[in-house]
């Protein structure tokens, strides 16, 4: 499977996420070199747009991304 499209500029794993490389390490395993479709980040970057992504929202918070649509 490719890699997202998104990992060189995420703001999460490149900012948020520096201090804590093996988590980081771990969800990029499974996000972004994975089933990055699965990742709420993705998704609302996607559909709303780059600006639009919650700087504090982590890949697997799909119930944020519920409401972030309906919005």
């Amino acid at each position: 499977m490719a890699n997202c499209e998104m990992l060189l500029k995420c703001i999460f794993f490149n900012d948020k996420m520096a201090n804590k490389p093996g988590t980081a390490n771990l969800m990029k395993e499974k996000y972004c070199k994975g089933d990055f479709q699965e990742c709420a980040r993705y998704k609302v970057c996607k559909t709303l747009g780059r600006d639009k992504v919650p700087g504090d929202l982590f890949p697997s918070q799909m119930d944020r991304v519920r409401q972030l649509l309906k919005q």
